[in-house]
């Protein structure tokens, strides 16, 4: 453990730090790249652009609460090593199928299954293996950081994908994001923590662990909430993940270097919410952090239907910064929460249980989303989808006791 002055001197958490911005970086690229694959390279259509999102999201619903079980039996690390190997040997077939001209929507579809299966472990593994190295005491300012890196990640990124879908093709793109998993489990191999196991006699069925992390989440007053707001954002991002480039790049227009620029506004306010949160938490307290926070997220994401051509379209970057600057800040809050209140042998199976109750939701909004596109008009599509942001927040602000929450 570390204490708060000493955050940055620590070895093991500059590495995991450093790890997570690299693969981040990656992912970012990937964001921009991997639909365009399908809708450029493979002239996908509105359905089988929505049915790659899911395929990328299903393992949520098929592996997500197992996941859990499993990352609390074993050492965290190996998992986080391990996942980042799978993940950027599946993302670097993609630039070599198509430079062999082997590249189809099915093995698009494979390698997105493969990546959201890793996704699952990395992701439950990751926040659950972050209280080993640190002090419950500076979890906020820690996770601040940590998303205030990744913001800056997905400042560059997308951008930075854009720009290499423009000059190198939206396949070999990928290959950043193979690379980028690649230095994260190099960087993860070197870092040393003390782990603790439970011992085999400890430990009860798969199910009956399984359902103790649901029960954990579902009968808390406040975890519980954050699963619903987390369950219809990500209804929300699996209608983003089809109408964003569809909107931008079919109805607007904008080249494949716009949409990434447009894109790393989500980064930009990713990177101002992680600056302010740690500072809001400490004026405010936790618990009007996060109330602020997502009473702001349901206002700001109604700005961005209002764009359009010409002068409009500055209304969709400007819609997503402010939303995602608020959406941070509460995200901060509810992330330190969590970790806090959570004792150390449920918290992989709590985290599991957040992930599969919220990101279960993305690729059924995803079908849907394409499903829809494919009748109704996109601009139609973009109100549901900020409309679904706007509802997702009610758990918290119709409940007026979160303002009152302490670490």
């Amino acid at each position: 453990m570390v204490a708060q002055e000493s955050l940055w001197r620590n070895a093991a958490y500059r590495r995991y730090l450093g790890a997570d911005v690299l693969s981040q970086f990656g992912t970012q690229v990937t964001l921009v790249a991997l639909p365009l694959v399908a809708l450029i390279t493979l002239d996908a259509t509105p359905f089988q652009l929505g049915l790659l999102t899911a395929v990328e999201m299903i393992p949520f619903l098929l592996v997500g609460l197992p996941a859990g079980v499993w990352v609390d039996r074993m050492r965290r690390r190996p998992i986080l090593i391990v996942t980042d190997l799978v993940r950027a040997a599946a993302l670097g077939s993609v630039p070599l199928a198509a430079v062999l001209g082997h590249l189809t929507l099915p093995h698009l579809y494979v390698v997105a299954l493969v990546v959201g299966v890793c996704a699952v472990f990395f992701d439950v593994a990751h926040m659950s293996f972050l209280p080993s190295i640190i002090d419950k005491g500076v979890l906020a300012k820690a996770i601040g950081m940590l998303e205030s890196l990744r913001s800056v990640a997905g400042v560059a990124g997308p951008g930075v994908g854009g720009a290499m879908v423009q000059i190198l093709t939206a396949p070999i793109a990928l290959a950043a994001d193979a690379l980028s998993y690649l230095a994260s489990a190099f960087l993860l191999r070197g870092l040393k923590a003390a782990e603790k196991v439970r011992p085999a006699q400890e430990r009860r069925s798969l199910r009956a662990e399984l359902l103790e992390g649901i029960r954990y989440v579902l009968g808390h007053p406040i975890l519980r909430r954050v699963a619903m707001v987390g369950g219809l954002n990500m209804l929300a991002n699996g209608f983003w993940a089809v109408v964003q480039p569809l909107f931008l790049i079919d109805e607007i227009g904008v080249s494949a270097a716009v949409y990434g620029l447009i894109v790393s506004t989500y980064g930009i306010g990713g990177v101002v919410g992680a600056l302010i949160a740690p500072k809001v938490v400490e004026r405010f307290g936790l618990g009007r952090a996060m109330y602020g926070g997502a009473l702001l997220a349901m206002v700001f994401p109604l700005i961005i239907p209002f764009s359009g051509p010409g002068w409009q379209l500055a209304l969709y970057p400007l819609g997503t910064l402010t939303w995602l600057i608020a959406a941070v800040v509460f995200n901060v809050g509810q992330a330190s929460y969590r970790q806090a209140v959570t004792p150390d042998h449920l918290r992989g199976r709590m985290n599991a249980s957040m992930r599969f109750l919220m990101w279960s939701m993305m690729p059924i909004g995803s079908v849907l989303a394409g499903l829809l596109a494919e009748s109704l008009p996109i601009s139609t599509m973009l109100w549901i989808t900020c409309l679904i942001v706007t509802a997702a927040h009610l758990p918290i602000t119709l409940h007026l006791p979160t303002r009152d929450l302490k670490l």
